[in-house]
């Protein structure tokens, strides 16, 4: 069974903007003198009679009789006033909580560039997010970027990679995937040209530890858009996926050897994206049906998340899909690609499976222990994945009990999963499983 593409990873999102507006001026404060009320000239009048001057006292204190009124609602209607009050107060937090993520994230997220670069971006970002026009997008990005030049920016700053990665972005959500990889493709190279004329050089430390990462980010991202459907061109994304794992993978070689600590060169990647890296690059082997190359990357993938996450519980469901999906002839290469890629198989089996049921048997293991990790994961902690990945493990547990032939077993479990498939909306495994099921019932 293949694995679910919505279970796959993707690149974490380099640089996200929102779009604040800008700040209006301030009024001009009006003169001392300007609600000074005007007074008609006084002129003395005959006192009422007194049924007048009764009639005007009745009238008297309009405040007091709203209060009253007031009062007299709350006590005819006191659930239904609490509730409006209580309706007025959380509409007064929402306006304060607005104002305040306004000022936080909106307008702080526009310090970094010039007032000039910052409003054409607020009408790119307005013409991506608001109101999607791809080709006014693109002409401000255009001009965002120009005037950034113009002004001296760094071109392999956060600020202006992440404009570019912007617009990528944009090209894949229209569907433009070739002009997608054509601008991620170009930064790809500039990226690599500074680091090897530039990434050497005293002071440039840290820099290039950013520009690294953001290549490694990037050759990720790419090897996702060459794999879909629209594209699929294989081999380009395996090539980009290789080299961002090695790179990984040596960088962080290179650090341990030499102790280089963060505060020299700044930070590298997090195990996290490391492991996404690593994750898209087993995915894709799978896509070849090289499933020994897959293994070990699911592996370290998991060494490197751990066990108490929701992804956790999908890497080990894809990791027995892969052990049970090899011979095993081709399972012997899985320590040695290991190896030959520099990576740390120490939590790999010491030897490949023997025979067909023993991988088999491996992979139910897995399989196993994917729903017990997902069995102790609460919530908040527990979302979706969790659900989803359960119902695959047990999908996965009856596609491995009919492999040997225990078709009781299979049954069970198809059933299981059918029954959580539907539980949490996942009409692809309803499909798979009831497909099977069908199956089984008609050798039963």
């Amino acid at each position: 069974m293949s694995t679910p593409t919505c279970l796959r990873s993707a690149l974490p999102r380099l640089l996200r903007h929102a779009v604040p507006s800008s700040f209006l001026p301030q009024p001009n404060a009006l003169p001392h003198n300007a609600f000074r009320a005007f007074h008609p000239p006084l002129t003395k009048r005959p006192l009422p009679s007194s049924p007048l001057r009764q009639t005007a006292l009745r009238h008297r204190r309009p405040a007091s009789s709203f209060t009253s009124r007031t009062r007299a609602t709350i006590t005819r209607n006191p659930i239904s006033s609490l509730a409006a009050l209580a309706a007025i107060l959380v509409g007064l937090y929402g306006i304060f909580k607005a104002a305040e993520t306004y000022q936080r994230y909106i307008l702080a997220s526009f310090h970094a560039y010039p007032e000039p670069v910052a409003k054409k971006l607020r009408r790119a970002l307005y013409f991506t997010n608001s109101d999607l026009q791809p080709k006014e997008a693109i002409k401000y990005y255009r001009e965002a970027l120009q005037l950034a030049e113009e002004l001296g920016m760094d071109p392999f700053s956060n600020e202006i990679i992440g404009i570019k990665v912007q617009v990528a972005g944009l090209m894949e959500r229209v569907g433009n995937w070739g002009k997608a990889i054509e601008v991620l493709e170009i930064l790809r190279r500039d990226c690599g040209a500074w680091v090897e004329g530039f990434g050497g050089k005293s002071g440039n430390e840290k820099k290039r530890t950013r520009v690294l990462g953001k290549m490694v980010q990037v050759c990720v991202k790419l090897g996702e858009l060459y794999g879909r459907p629209e594209i699929y061109e294989r081999e380009a994304a395996e090539e980009r996926l290789v080299w961002a794992v090695e790179t990984v993978l040596r960088e962080r070689q290179r650090r341990d050897n030499l102790k280089v600590r963060d505060e020299d060169e700044g930070p590298w990647l997090s195990d996290s994206e490391i492991g996404a890296a690593m994750e898209a690059l087993a995915h894709q082997y799978e896509e070849k049906d090289q499933h020994y190359l897959a293994s070990p990357l699911f592996l370290q993938a998991l060494s490197l998340l751990g066990t108490n996450s929701c992804h956790s519980v999908t890497l080990m469901t894809n990791l027995a899909a892969s052990l049970a999906q090899q011979s095993p002839r081709a399972a012997a290469a899985t320590q040695q690609f290991a190896q030959s890629r520099s990576i740390d198989s120490s939590s790999a089996p010491p030897s490949p499976p023997a025979s067909r049921g023993a991988m088999i048997e491996n992979a139910r293991l897995w399989a196993e222990k994917a729903l017990d990790i997902a069995a102790h994961i609460a919530p908040p902690v527990r979302d979706e994945e969790c659900d989803m990945g359960c119902a695959v493990a047990t999908q996965h547990l009856g596609e491995f009990a009919e492999m040997v032939g225990n078709q009781t077993e299979a049954r069970r479990r198809y059933e299981e999963a059918l029954g959580l498939s539907r539980a949490i909306g996942f009409e692809e495994g309803v499909e798979e499983v009831s497909a099977r099921l069908r199956k089984i019932k008609g050798l039963t």
